[in-house]
């Protein structure tokens, strides 16, 4: 197995050792397992996309105009 150092901040150092009996390497080795699981999936299916980065970038643009339009006039707003 290889060995890896993490930084955290000083919070979050003081908030694991509020838990000493956790195996704070274990849950960031499945955090990190998860996190590529998802990757792979991403990148199967991108692979099949014909989608370039510019045509996601357009469709990106499209998706938020028409979010912010359909909140705008939004009940409660």
């Amino acid at each position: 197995m290889t060995h890896m150092n993490m930084i955290v901040t000083e919070d979050l150092n003081r908030k694991m050792k509020r838990f000493p009996k956790v195996k704070w390497d274990a849950i960031a080795r499945e955090a990190i397992e998860k996190e590529i699981e998802k990757l792979d999936i991403m990148d199967k299916l991108l692979a099949k996309s014909k989608l370039t980065e510019r045509g996601a970038e357009a469709l990106g643009h499209k998706i938020k105009h028409a979010m912010s339009e359909r909140f705008k006039y939004a009940p409660g707003r």
